[in-house]
């Protein structure tokens, strides 16, 4: 059976390399025939994977039609975009199976993935791959544990996708899975934020920690289960991603708290993400403290400072 990875940035890529090593059938899409027509022939994504092989058995093609002919299909489009790329391939992804592997809440609806498929691709199965990771390791084979959020039986899809670096975890909470690896961007940004402006790991590890708290409480008030939130999507997927500069949404933070511009020409979901969450959050009756900071801060409506101030000047409360 054959996979398509829909999306040659770094992460699809990643995600291509590691099951063509295990002699899957994949084929890995572009928009970019130019960038296409470079890496058939380079095998190399100069761009976005500077120095990993890609393998020899791995396909190329920029003709979304020839690609979506696959059963099992990736999709690692930026979650901002994933509404209209739904809506220009509907047809083609009819009965199919769609593996969102993009991180983020929609802006336009304030919905997760799940969601937008299940209104624009009604007759697709929904699946939600995510967790900690990143494209280099993942890349240069490095061990990573991820879960597959998929409704109903996921074991052959659990196989069809491991690989001999990537384990896969089941669970059919998509709400969680989805959430958790959405709302961990934000307190990312928040870290980062924290950090630059030289408050110090304490402060750090404070936000992860009553970030996490967020996280959960939100995600539970979208009918998640509470326990999703405690494994590789969400607690998991947080710890990576506050802690390392490998994140662009932590790296983004860095800048903002040391006074300067996130960094350009790179994806950082956690900024659209935010301002999606705040109305979501406000719409559920969800306290989102943090959340509501980063939120302003990406905005320019406050500074770390103020955004500080404010966090501390919350009444008391039990934890």
């Amino acid at each position: 059976m054959s996979i398509a990875v829909l999306g040659a940035g770094a992460f699809g890529t990643a995600l291509a390399i590691s099951l063509a090593r295990a002699e899957r059938s994949v084929t890995l899409w572009g928009r970019d025939a130019g960038t296409i027509s470079d890496m058939r022939e380079c095998l190399e994504n100069k761009a976005r994977l500077p120095g990993i092989a890609l393998p020899e058995a791995l396909k190329f093609t920029a003709d979304i039609a020839y690609a979506a002919q696959a059963q099992t299909i990736l999709l690692a489009v930026p979650a901002q975009q994933l509404r209209q790329f739904l809506k220009a391939n509907a047809k083609l992804f009819e009965s199919k199976t769609l593996v969102v592997c993009s991180k983020g809440i929609d802006l336009e609806t304030g919905t997760g993935p799940s969601a937008l498929i299940a209104e624009i691709c009604p007759t697709a199965r929904i699946a939600i791959l995510t967790g900690p990771s990143f494209a280099i390791d993942i890349a240069q084979g490095l061990p990573t544990a991820l879960t597959l959020a998929v409704g109903g039986s996921a074991k052959a899809l659990q196989t069809e996708l491991s690989t001999h670096n990537i384990r896969l975890y089941s669970t059919a909470d998509r709400v969680g899975a989805e959430l958790g690896g959405a709302i961990k961007n934000v307190i990312a940004i928040a870290c980062g934020a924290a950090m630059g402006a030289g408050l110090g790991e304490s402060a750090r590890a404070a936000l992860m920690t009553r970030g996490f708290a967020e996280m959960t409480r939100f995600a539970v008030s979208q009918g998640a289960d509470a326990a999703t939130l405690a494994g590789l999507s969400g607690f998991g997927d947080l710890v990576l991603t506050c802690t390392s500069a490998k994140s662009r949404n932590y790296a983004a933070g860095l800048a903002l708290g040391a006074g300067k511009l996130p960094p350009e020409g790179k994806t950082v979901e956690g900024i659209p993400t935010a301002h999606a969450l705040v109305a979501a959050a406000e719409k559920a009756g969800c306290d989102m403290p943090i959340s509501n900071a980063v939120s302003a801060l990406v905005a320019g409506r406050c500074s770390v400072s103020d955004a500080l101030e404010d966090l501390l000047s919350r009444p008391l409360k039990e934890e």
